[in-house]
């Protein structure tokens, strides 16, 4: 799909109390169920189940990840076309610096280690700048 939409995958969005990730305070509903569970004495049965509705929850998320990254891709080769042919550099050092300072406070809002953050997009950002690079080797013609 190149139409700037995200592919339609199948994403389930959990209902209010239950499913992975954080709640606002920074309290993770997955861990919360497993922990209930435990609370509870639950059967090897229920803890399975439970396992496998969590797991369910992390591919649906990996699969949203890798389409999102696809389409923020698709995104950053439009960029690097742009600046082959203007003549600007493939880099751009402050707006990775705005960058990076937005994430890590997103992260840290959303309860998320900033630091890993940071790191996650170092590394976006150095396969960015090396497509930018080839795009302006290729004299903007890179697909």
């Amino acid at each position: 799909m190149h139409s700037g939409a995200v592919a339609a995958h199948r994403v389930d969005v959990p209902e209010s109390g239950r499913g992975a990730g954080p709640r606002p305070g920074g309290r993770d509903r997955a861990g919360a169920g497993v922990a209930a569970c435990l609370d509870r004495g639950v059967t090897d049965e229920e803890a399975l189940a439970e396992l496998r509705r969590l797991r369910a929850s992390i591919d649906n998320l990996d699969a949203a990840l890798v389409h999102l990254l696809a389409e923020r891709f698709r995104c950053t080769q439009e960029v690097g076309r742009l600046k082959a042919r203007s003549g600007m550099p493939p880099a751009d050092p402050a707006r990775e610096a705005f960058q990076i300072e937005r994430l890590r406070t997103l992260a840290r809002d959303s309860g998320l280690d900033p630091t890993f953050a940071e790191t996650f997009l170092n590394l976006v950002i150095s396969e960015v700048i090396r497509n930018h690079e080839k795009i302006k080797q290729d004299g903007g013609s890179s697909a």
